[in-house]
């Protein structure tokens, strides 16, 4: 248990919710928006500091191109979010529906298609070629999705009570944007706890945060498990939501726990690659694809890629194995910096005598089976398993959902000519994927990072039984009845992408692990969400070219 100091903090902390849950349920949809714009304010004064306390809480220099990882996930996300928000909650103040202009389509099943992004003529140049689509529950109509689009801040039902958000230690947007979706879909005020990994942020946090602090809309404690366990057993919290491990998310379940709780919790995510004929350039780039999935912020990811399926009888699935080790092995050099990762490797070393390990033995490709399908490793691990068969993509797709544990996150890459032979059974095939993110030609941190798609495991997950978690993040068009989204992105990239496919200008994505330019570009694109300096920004796209 806490101290009795520390536990009358915390006492006090909730105490000021409860009465500011009167308060935030009043507040009307313009008042809440003003709210929001304060917050963006001080994010974009603090954007730098976000962005250097990351990297350095991950042993990464400031100016490394990887500290760009920390630009995009960290106050970039922060301030997309917020301005997708925003725009829904003037939509509200209007009288109008979140999705009064937003178009639909339709897939499989009988499903109701919601094109969620790009929503702006900035966003169609920034993330050229990419787009994300938010699937209904099958049976869900346009009309009644844009009647119930707006949940907690459309639909009011009084005071929504105290939301504990237990925040994620791996990426610093995550505890950001929990609460943000804890006060705008949930109407609760919220208290969250931030996990120590990031401690050396609150101070970011709590002055970004300072225009909700203030009138008691959002509180902020530090402490480890004793603070977490005393907090969930707390009387004046109303509902949990954690994102963690599942052995914490069982803990907290099975303590005895009396509210209802959310999660999300990651997973074992599978990128199938469907056989086709590909180029030597496009094995090299999915290879570095692939690569930045799985090494991205050291692997310590929830949606990290864990295993690729490849067809045994691809005539070319010999040369992509190459390229793929050849991208592990030339991408830089990073600290395992997660608590007990290290700890994972060393199990991985003695499971996997026949892995081929990179980076002085930081990182590792093994052939799957055991482990690494059934254990989310939250390390730089990547298996390997090859399917064989007429019918790779159905077996692929049957693979995935039977024995991978998890149902938060799958990626798909295939060429355009192999898709278009395919037709309806390439959609088909998605619509069979029970994730709650499918990425095809994109890594599924895209969904993450796009504030209006939604986040979270594939519907029907329990207390008793949910690998991934139950419920959804994010979501900032706030729809209600969401079985999945789906990411399109381009298989090849600018130039190449002239013509032979989804069209894209960007010629390596900044997020991309191997990208020289990453932090210039990843950095330049924040400053520009914050001021909108076109002039600067001529300058981060050319620098992009140099990637």
């Amino acid at each position: 248990m806490p101290s009795p100091e520390v536990q009358a903090s915390i006492d006090a902390a909730v105490d000021r919710l409860r009465v500011g849950a009167s308060a935030w349920a009043e507040r009307t949809p313009a008042d809440r928006r003003a709210l929001l714009l304060d917050v963006r304010a001080a994010v974009g004064v603090l954007a730098p500091e976000w962005a250097r306390v990351a990297a350095a809480s991950k042993g990464i220099a400031p100016r490394h191109p990887l500290a760009g990882e920390e630009w995009l996930a960290g106050p970039y996300a922060a301030l997309v979010a917020l301005d997708a928000y925003a725009g829904t909650l003037d939509a509200i103040a209007h009288g109008r529906s979140p999705l009064h202009a937003i178009r639909f389509g339709a897939a499989p099943g009988g499903r109701t298609v919601v094109r969620t992004s790009p929503l702006s003529a900035i966003d169609r140049l920034l993330l050229s070629g990419y787009t994300t689509e938010v699937w209904l529950e099958p049976g869900v109509t346009a009309g009644q999705a844009t009647d119930a689009a707006g949940l907690a801040s459309r639909h009011p039902s009084g005071p929504g009570g105290v939301g504990l958000v237990l925040g994620a230690g791996n990426v610093t947007s995550i505890p950001f944007l929990d609460v943000l979706y804890e006060l705008l879909a949930n109407g609760r005020v919220a208290l969250l706890k931030v996990n120590p990994t990031q401690d050396a942020l609150i101070p970011v946090f709590e002055r970004v945060f300072a225009p909700l602090i203030a009138p008691g809309f959002v509180q902020i404690v530090r402490g480890g498990g004793d603070v977490g366990a005393y907090l969930t057993g707390h009387p004046g919290i109303d509902h949990v939501h954690i994102t963690g491990s599942e052995s914490t998310f069982r803990a907290i379940a099975r303590s005895g726990l009396r509210v209802p709780i959310t999660a999300e919790l990651g997973g074992v995510s599978p990128v199938i690659v469907v056989p086709g004929r590909w180029s030597r350039a496009d094995l090299r780039y999915q290879a570095e694809h692939v690569a930045t999935m799985r090494l991205h912020n050291s692997g310590h990811n929830c949606i990290a890629a864990q295993v690729v399926l490849l067809s045994e009888d691809w005539d070319q699935r010999e040369d992509f194995e190459r390229e793929l080790r050849a991208a592990f092995a030339r991408t830089p050099k990073r600290p395992v910096w997660y608590p007990n990762a290290d700890a994972r490797l060393e199990q991985v070393r003695a499971a996997y005598p026949d892995a081929v390990w990179s980076a002085g033995g930081t990182r590792a490709i093994v052939d799957g089976g055991g482990e690494v399908e059934t254990t989310e490793l939250f390390a730089p691990v990547l298996g390997v398993v090859r399917l064989s068969g007429a019918d790779f993509l159905s077996a692929a797709v049957a693979y995935a959902n039977e024995r991978l544990t998890g149902t938060l996150g799958a990626n798909v890459l295939i060429d355009p000519t192999t898709r278009r032979q395919l037709g309806s059974r390439f959609e088909d095939a998605v619509a069979r994927l029970r994730y709650g993110t499918v990425a095809v030609n994109a890594w599924t941190a895209f969904g993450f990072l796009t504030p209006t798609a939604t986040w979270g495991a594939h519907p029907g997950g329990t207390v008793d039984d949910c690998p991934s978690g139950i419920g959804i993040v994010h979501n900032a068009l706030l729809l209600d009845r969401v079985e999945r989204t789906v990411v399109r992105g381009p298989f090849r990239p600018f130039p190449r992408s002239i013509g032979r496919g989804r069209f894209s200008l960007l010629p390596k994505p900044p997020w991309f692990v191997t990208s020289r330019t990453g932090r210039a570009v990843s950095q330049g694109f924040t400053r520009y969400r914050v001021d909108g300096d076109r002039a600067r920004l001529v300058l981060t796209l050319v620098r992009a070219f140099f990637a």
